[in-house]
């Protein structure tokens, strides 16, 4: 028997995803036209053994949530619960907190996600490395460059063994070119080391003169508590994986993570994609189009595109590397280049709205995706442009590697800047 625990995290995070985030919790934001958990919940759902599948984060358990629960519930044939946190508990917090629920019913072992990761999720082969050695704590690596790796959490590892030896969170210096994916599998005696770190919080906020700093015992972070510490006494192991993994940090990296999926549904989900029909728009290279979206027959769609439920492209709409959010229109010979439009939004007629991509080096194959921050130096960076939600676009408008906040009406052209 397995079990799978999600990480959602809470509203108090994600600030680099706004303003798409707030809208709907970040987990749910739809990547490659599904909510960004549901490619977990799909790779989750097809380990032989997975009986239940547990949500943990801060969020208010709103309407969307319990919606989507309902329906994840009905389609994977599997209970999907979500566990709320009384406060931001860390990403080992949740997990101590929670553990009569991960433990209920004896699973062998649960696997631990974080919901803001891109992946294949090689969990089948993650349980095979585990069921040939039993150890604690099995986390799934990657590969990065040596300037990147500093942004991850770095693992030494025994070539040998695959021992990790060594684990730093994001190093000042260079440590290894192997770095965390966020994707782990524990076995139930995980957990002790976890209630360790507690009690010694307990201790440590016993001794602390000043309590209304201290975070509280509760709170405990996996990767310094607890990765940090176990590493080289033989209970964390790393598996390694060459497929496909990026972060979702911004919005840019949601459209590298589309991107990414679209790929992958080649070969997971060729029914998602959209397919040249006489009479129909032009497809080029993968794209996702919602069953009730309205797509115009002249409009040229792809490659890595995402149409939502309820939206409508008009005659000779050009789209290019973007999300477009439900409810959206694009009127009448529009333009979008790697954008996000946000949900009921509208661009007029022979608009333009474009961004510039910062998707990694081509030239490099251990490059990753840079989540940067949206300012460097006191001025907007360069990055893909984002529609709020019921943003109006008017017609002829230029709008070039922006922002513009949700309820806004434009009456002219913008670039590099954030429309408040």
């Amino acid at each position: 028997m397995l079990k799978a625990v999600i990480l959602i995290g809470g509203p108090q995070k994600g600030t680099r995803f706004r303003p798409l985030s707030f809208e709907v919790p970040k987990p749910l934001f739809p990547v490659a036209g599904v909510p960004m958990i549901q490619h977990h919940i799909e790779a989750c759902a097809q380990v032989p053994g997975m009986q239940e599948i547990l949500l943990i984060g801060f969020y208010q358990p709103d309407e969307a949530l319990t919606q989507f629960l309902e329906a994840a519930q009905q389609e994977f044939n599997l209970p999907v619960r979500y566990l709320q946190e009384f406060a931001p508990l860390g990403t080992g917090g949740g997990l101590y907190h929670f553990r009569d629920q991960i433990l209920a019913g004896a699973p062998e072992a649960f696997f631990v996600l974080n919901a803001d990761v891109c992946s294949d999720f090689p969990l089948s082969a993650m349980l095979d490395t585990h069921r040939r050695h039993r150890h604690p704590f099995l986390l799934l690596g990657t590969t990065a460059n040596r300037t990147q790796s500093l942004n991850y959490g770095c693992i030494v590892e025994n070539p040998q063994t695959h021992e990790v030896l060594h684990y730093v969170e994001k190093p000042s210096t260079f440590i290894s070119d192997i770095i965390n994916c966020g994707i782990y599998l524990f076995s139930p005696e995980a957990l002790k080391p976890l209630r360790d770190v507690f009690q010694r919080n307990q201790q440590d906020g016993q001794l602390e003169e000043s309590p209304g700093s201290w975070p509280g015992a509760g709170t405990i972070r996996l990767e310094q508590d607890v990765f940090s510490a176990l590493a080289g006494q033989g209970q964390i192991y790393v598996h390694l994986t060459d497929g496909i993994w990026s972060q979702i940090k911004s919005a840019g990296s949601a459209l590298y993570a589309s991107r990414l999926y679209l790929g992958r549904y080649q070969i997971t989900h060729p029914e998602r994609l959209a397919k040249h029909t006489p009479g129909g728009p032009r497809i080029r290279g993968n794209v996702y189009i919602h069953p009730t979206a309205k797509v115009a027959p002249s409009a040229v769609l792809g490659p890595n595109v995402s149409i939502g439920k309820g939206v409508t492209v008009g005659e000779g709409v050009r789209l290019r590397e973007s999300i477009v959010l439900h409810g959206a229109t694009l009127q009448e010979h529009t333009c979008v280049l790697h954008s996000i439009v946000g949900w009921g939004s509208t661009v007029g007629r022979w608009a333009r709205v474009e961004g510039t991509p910062n998707d990694p080096n081509p030239n490099d194959p251990r490059a990753r995706m840079d989540s940067e921050s949206l300012f460097k130096d006191g001025k907007l960076l360069p990055a893909i442009t984002i529609l709020g939600c019921r943003v109006r676009i008017p017609a002829e408008v230029l709008i070039l590697n922006s922002i513009v906040l949700p309820h806004k009406e434009l009456s002219r052209s913008f670039t590099n800047q954030i429309i408040l």
